[in-house]
């Protein structure tokens, strides 16, 4: 690993996300929040669109720079768009996370995150940044050509309507797979920045807890669909997020992975210890 590698993965632990979900653990989540964070706003099936404006703005008004999410299976009409819309502009939240989400049925017209995107650009929402989501390790319930075809189709929307795009990778814990993902999309002409999602340092006993108080249905549909990334989260000893760091060090800046996205679980004391020592080991 080169000093430039080095260099450049500080630099990505510096700048790293934090993800936070609505719920009553976000409270000590938001105590141990580094100054100035960047913060990744969840939209819960279980909570909805409201709860997740209501925290975003929450943490702006402490100092933090949130990103919220929205679910486009829980918007429930175009009505409700204009909604959104008017709330992202009047708040001035310039960047937004877009994701199909895990509702198990659409509250409203919207059963994927497409539709609603080119919904959403209509009504002038004031963004500049949009994410979106996307899947190196596959999805259990869409197909890869799918995903491929949506992804592809997705940065073109955003290119016509000149708004900014990211994608950030959802949990995936293989750094061959990752790496191979993105290059082969690259080649293709794949061309947005991506967020590569890692997950934090976990406490299994809360994750578990956390399970539950998500919901029972939630967390089946969440289990269904992760079950290798769980494993691996609950297995001995636990999962270090530099298992997935380092090994990539060497591609991360030519692949054009310009920020890190950490699902906390709302545990962020931990992973922002966890990246506090990463930063100094690297200096």
């Amino acid at each position: 690993m080169t000093n430039s590698d080095q260099t450049y993965r500080r630099n990505l632990l510096q700048g790293m996300t934090y993800e936070v979900i609505p719920m009553k653990s976000v409270e000590k989540a938001i105590v141990d929040l580094p100054p100035g964070a960047k913060v990744s706003v969840t939209c819960s099936p279980v909570k909805g669109i409201d709860a997740t404006m209501q925290l975003t703005e929450r943490i702006r008004d402490l100092g933090h720079h949130p990103v919220p999410h929205i679910a486009a299976r829980l918007v429930e009409s175009q009505e409700h768009v204009q909604t959104i819309a008017k709330w992202l502009r009047t708040e001035e939240f310039g960047t937004l996370y877009l994701i199909g989400g895990d509702a198990p049925d659409p509250a409203g017209p919207y059963d994927e995150a497409f539709t609603f995107l080119r919904d959403l650009l209509d009504a002038d929402p004031g963004l500049h940044t949009i994410g979106v989501g996307s899947y190196p390790d596959g999805h259990s319930l869409i197909d890869s050509n799918v995903l491929k075809d949506v992804l592809f189709k997705k940065q073109a929307l955003l290119a016509e309507a000149g708004v900014q795009g990211y994608a950030s990778t959802q949990m995936c814990f293989d750094p061959v797979t990752i790496t191979n993902w993105l290059q082969a999309e690259r080649d293709d002409g794949f061309t947005l920045a991506v967020q590569l999602g890692i997950p934090g340092v976990i406490n299994q006993a809360k994750l578990l807890t956390m399970g539950v108080r998500l919901g029972i249905g939630a967390s089946l549909r969440y289990l269904r669909k992760n079950k290798s990334s769980v494993s691996r989260m609950l297995a001995p000893g636990g999962y270090d997020p530099n298992q997935l760091l380092v090994p990539m060090s060497a591609d991360l800046e030519r692949l054009g992975v310009t920020g890190l996205h950490c699902f906390t679980f709302n545990q962020v004391e931990n992973t922002r210890n966890w990246a506090e020592a990463s930063i100094e080991d690297l200096s």
